[in-house]
């Protein structure tokens, strides 16, 4: 009897050794297994969701957004087109809605709606503050509608929106979109460079990849100032970044050249300098006090901007 026992422990040792390599490495028997489990239990179901998101996890669909016709652009409509990685996202701690219905909308293929978190065009569904400065831009009465074209993506670093890269297409076809709903873009905001500066980006490259971008947007008639942030901050190893942050780093040096280089680029708001570790709920993506500041932030340089060219 003693020796069945141990006979059996070892079988049963050798069976859990085997399952788990063959697991591991996807050898026989696991997918034999696994397929067998699924013919008789069946796929598992995915749970509903009113999000849609495309291949790259772009937000394209919510069944709660309210479709709007689209407004007309007159010379007291800003038509924003927003760029940049997961601060410039739906990836913010506080959610906004327009408080002006129609007026303030997001403008996604060909369609309208009225704007509220998460946008339409970027990837995850949190919050945002975009529709926080269109509020802002209709009660300074600096605007009488604001049109969000937001296109932004967690992670993406500068050269995937150069020519030859992966979003340079899908920025294109933002563009055309705009055109064909006979939108003029008025600004483009850029909010990025944390990904550059964890993957080593020299500031020669920076510069380099983002002067292609502002070829394109030349070259398929956009002649509005584009903005620059100055955004290189995103700290701790859960969000990809570093323990600490040096402001003093190749991509901001970048960014501040760019900002000074002519072309129509600007210089935009500068997040790593304005916001605080409390405005910053996981060390780098924004929370509700970000919003808020960096919002105003952004409402004053358009400000400015408007009162320039009124001037001239």
């Amino acid at each position: 009897m003693h020796k069945m026992l141990m006979v059996s422990g070892v079988a049963v040792i050798a069976m859990y050794v085997l399952g788990g390599t063959s697991a591991r490495h996807e050898i026989f028997p696991w997918p034999q297994l696994s397929a067998a489990k699924k013919m008789v239990a069946g796929e598992n179901a995915t749970a509903p969701s009113h999000y849609t998101f495309d291949d790259k996890q772009r937000l394209i669909a919510d069944e709660s957004k309210t479709a709007v016709p689209c407004p007309i652009q007159t010379d007291r409509t800003a038509v924003l087109l927003i760029l940049g990685q997961s601060n410039a996202a739906n990836h913010a701690g506080q959610r906004y809605r327009s408080d002006y219905g129609a007026r303030v909308v997001n403008a996604f293929d060909k369609r309208c709606f009225i704007a509220a978190s998460p946008l339409l065009g970027s990837t995850d569904t949190r919050g945002e503050y975009w529709t926080l400065l269109g509020n802002k831009l209709i009660a300074s009465g600096q605007n009488d509608s604001v049109i969000l074209a937001p296109l932004a993506y967690s992670g993406s670093q500068v050269a995937r929106w150069a020519t030859g890269g992966d979003l340079n297409p899908v920025l294109v076809d933002t563009m055309k979109q705009l055109h064909d709903s006979g939108y003029r873009i008025t600004s483009v905001l850029w909010v990025q460079g944390e990904a550059d500066l964890v993957h080593g980006t020299t500031g020669e490259a920076y510069q380099k990849h983002f002067m292609s971008i502002v070829d394109t947007l030349r070259q398929h008639g956009v002649e509005a100032p584009v903005y620059i942030s100055i955004a290189s901050k995103c700290l701790e190893p859960s969000n990809g970044g570093f323990k600490e942050h040096i402001s003093d780093n190749p991509i901001v040096r970048a960014q501040l050249a760019l900002s000074r280089s002519g072309h129509g680029i600007r210089e935009g708001v500068n997040s790593d300098a304005l916001l605080d570790g409390d405005d910053r709920y996981d060390d780098c993506h924004f929370g509700g006090t970000a919003g808020e500041k960096v919002s105003q932030a952004w409402l004053n340089l358009l400000r400015g901007e408007s009162h320039l060219e009124s001037s001239r």
